[in-house]
């Protein structure tokens, strides 16, 4: 007979070894497991490679500027939800080059104006012209073909030696029309017309969109003897020496769909004086102050007629790569302390993105907003609230 402990020792044995056994069989499937998972993972990672590369064969590989279109259509949509598309908004502007006075010194937005009566900040030549409602805005109406309107100022002659004038006109594409800009006596006049604009004998073709009905936009800019005009986007005048001196303005317009209810139209009109190279006033300034860059009422949203402002930063940016800029929004007194807090803000960061989008590198550029807290006029008059409506480049 097997001896007891003998027994015992053999069943401890057997006992153990089927527990190895056991064990040795759950880390072999452990390993097939891991195995199987690993193998899985490899094969869907090779199968993503091959994919995405099926996928560059066929449609070409991605593009190099995806991330910074993605970046910038993100920014658009944070600044204005209202008006996300502003690079192709501003397209056609990318070469307008067109900068206003620094210094308002007339300005009518026609805000406040009864519908029906006489423009206050105008006097009459002749003909009759009267406010009228155009879409949700208020607006010059020329209500006799020939009608000859002028700015009331103190003085006559009250042109400076430096300016800029800009309006607003309408185009119904369907009449006789132009505008004419007065500039003084002796003939000294420049006529404005969807397929020409000419003065004495120069004459310039405006360019894209020019024809299409709509408003449009006449900018002017006068700097002791040379003259240049802008039709939309499109210089169409470039007049190195003028023998007169432009000493006042008065505008004139055809009006022959006056009497079916189309009559010539025109607003926004602002004279400014002054204008000094951007890059000299910061290196003497530590900033350049402007009232150039535009917005629609109450929104973020850049008129494309600001882009010569924009364009003329983009290029002083990427010729002194050592500038970096505060960007700072400015309002008027109009509207609560809060909201015009939150508006500032929103413009001045709209005007960081058009500058993104045209290249400037955003850590070159940060924003600020002051609302109506830092005025540079007081804000009982339209140009003084115009002056105040303004963006500041400050020097980092």
């Amino acid at each position: 007979m097997i001896p007891k402990r003998f027994s015992i020792i053999l069943f401890l044995f057997f006992f153990l070894s089927i527990q190895l056994s056991a064990q040795f069989n759950v880390l072999e499937k452990v390993k097939k497991k891991v195995n199987k998972t690993v193998e899985k993972n490899i094969d869907e990672t090779i199968d993503k490679t091959v994919n995405n590369a099926e996928k560059d064969i066929k449609e070409g590989p991605a593009k190099k500027g995806e991330e910074k279109e993605e970046k910038k259509k993100e920014l658009d949509e944070k600044n204005d939800p209202d008006d996300p598309d502003n690079e192709e908004k501003f397209k056609v502007w990318r070469k307008f080059d067109f900068v206003p006075g620094n210094k308002i010194i007339f300005n009518d937005n026609l805000v406040g104006e009864e519908v029906g009566e006489f423009p206050s900040k105008w006097d009459l030549t002749y003909g009759n012209a009267e406010t009228v409602k155009f879409g949700d805005k208020e607006v010059i109406g020329f209500m006799q073909n020939g009608t000859h309107i002028f700015p009331f100022m103190d003085k006559e002659d009250f042109l400076p030696e430096v300016f800029t004038i800009e309006f607003d006109f309408y185009y119904y594409a369907k009449y006789n029309e132009s505008y004419t800009l007065h500039l003084g006596s002796h003939g000294f006049v420049v006529n404005i017309r969807p397929h020409k604009v000419s003065m004495r004998n120069f004459v310039g073709e405006p360019g894209e969109g020019a024809k299409n009905p709509g408003w449009h936009h006449l900018s002017l800019s006068f700097n002791k003897r040379a003259l240049k005009v802008y039709y939309d986007q499109t210089r169409v005048l470039n007049i190195p020496r003028l023998k007169d001196k432009p000493t006042k303005f008065s505008i004139s317009a055809l009006s022959h769909g006056a009497k079916k209810g189309d009559p010539a139209i025109i607003k926004d009109i602002r004279v400014a004086e002054g204008g000094v190279k951007l890059y000299d006033k910061i290196m003497t300034d530590g900033k350049f102050v402007t009232s150039g860059i535009l917005f629609d009422v109450n929104k973020a949203s850049i008129k494309p007629e600001s882009m010569g402002v924009i364009n003329k930063v983009v290029k002083m940016m990427e010729e002194h790569e050592d500038l970096n800029f505060s960007i700072e929004g400015h309002t008027d007194s109009d509207g609560d302390d809060s909201s015009n807090q939150k508006l500032s803000e929103n413009r001045a960061n709209s005007v960081k993105i058009a500058l993104i989008e045209q290249g400037i590198d955003e850590s070159r550029l940060t924003t600020k907003g002051f609302g109506e807290s830092v005025p540079v006029n007081d804000n009982k008059t339209s140009v003084g609230k115009a002056n105040n409506r303004r963006v500041e480049f400050v020097k980092i």
